[in-house]
C-alpha cells in the first residue's frame, strides 16, 4: 500500500493563524512561521497555509508570510487564498510554495487549473472543494465557504482532475472544526470518481477518525488544523497510532 500521508494546515487571517468551527468563530492559534516547524519536525508530511480571507477581501494572499514560513520549512509547502491568475501562482512559487490550491478563481474560471498546470505542472495545481451536503448530494461552495455555487461537488472534481489539478483537498463543511469525525462518504464519493489523490480535511478529532477516514473514505491523505494547533495531539503520537491499526505511514525518525 502506498504510504498515507498527514498533512498539518495553517488556516492564516492577517498574518495569524486562527481555527473556528464551520468557518465560523475564529480564535488565535499563533504564528504560522512557528506552528509550521513545529508541525514538520513533529513529523507533519507536508504544510498547508490558506488565506481564509483573500478571497473575500478581493486582496492577493499575503506573500511575506508565505516567505516567511517556507524559509523555515524543509517538507513540502502547499500555499492557497487568493490566487486568481497565472501571475499570482507565479508570485507564490517565487515566494517558496512547492504547491498552490485553488478554489473561488477555479470555479470562475476552470481554465485557469489548465494555465497554472501548463506552466508549473500538475504536481503542483491542488484545486480545493469546500462541499456541504445538499439533499442527496454534495454541493461545492467558494468565498471561504460564503457563497453556494449550484456545483455538484463530485463532478466539480471530476472537471478539475480533466483539467489538469493534481489534487483535490477536499474539506466538509458540515465537520469543519468540530472534531466529531470526517465525511466518509463525501471522501469516498470523490476519492471514488478520480484518479488523482484526494485529501480529505474537515472534523478530525481523534486517531480513529484518520484511521476511518483511511480505510472507509479511501483518502490519500489527510489534514488536521484543531487536533494538532491546540494541542489535542501531536503529528508524531497521531502516527504511532495509525501505524498501529496498521494504516502505512512515515513514521519520524
Amino acid at each position: 500500500m502506498l504510504t498515507k500521508r498527514i498533512i498539518a494546515c495553517l488556516d492564516v487571517d492577517a498574518g495569524r493563524v486562527v481555527k473556528g468551527t464551520q468557518f465560523l468563530n475564529l480564535r488565535d492559534a499563533g504564528d504560522p512561521a512557528e506552528l509550521a516547524v513545529a508541525h514538520s519536525r513533529g513529523g507533519a508530511d507536508e504544510i498547508v497555509l490558506l488565506d481564509i480571507t483573500a478571497t473575500h477581501q478581493r486582496r492577493a494572499t499575503l506573500v511575506s508570510t508565505v516567505q516567511r514560513t517556507a524559509s523555515e520549512l524543509f517538507v513540502p509547502f502547499t500555499v492557497g487564498g487568493g490566487v486568481r491568475t497565472l501571475e499570482d501562482a507565479g508570485r507564490i512559487f517565487d515566494a517558496g510554495a512547492d504547491k498552490i490550491t485553488i478554489n473561488s478563481a477555479a470555479i470562475v474560471n476552470p481554465c485557469l487549473i489548465t494555465s497554472i498546470a501548463g506552466r508549473f505542472g500538475s504536481q503542483a495545481v491542488i484545486v480545493a472543494i469546500d462541499a456541504r451536503r445538499n439533499g442527496p448530494g454534495f454541493e461545492a461552495y467558494v468565498s471561504g465557504g460564503r457563497e453556494r455555487t449550484g456545483k455538484d461537488a463530485v463532478e466539480w472534481a471530476k472537471e478539475a482532475e480533466g483539467r489538469g489539478a493534481g489534487e483535490i483537498l477536499l474539506t466538509s463543511m458540515d465537520r469543519d472544526g468540530t472534531g466529531a469525525g470526517f465525511d466518509c462518504e463525501l471522501t469516498r464519493e470523490i476519492s471514488e470518481a478520480v484518479g488523482i489523490p484526494v485529501i480529505a480535511s474537515g472534523g478530525g478529532g481523534s486517531a480513529e477518525d484518520f484511521v476511518r477516514v483511511f480505510r472507509e473514505g479511501r483518502a490519500d491523505a489527510a489534514l488536521g488544523a484543531s487536533i494538532f494547533h491546540f494541542g489535542l495531539s501531536s503529528v508524531s503520537d497521531l502516527k504511532a497510532r495509525l501505524a498501529a491499526a496498521g494504516i502505512p505511514v512515515r513514521l519520524p525518525c
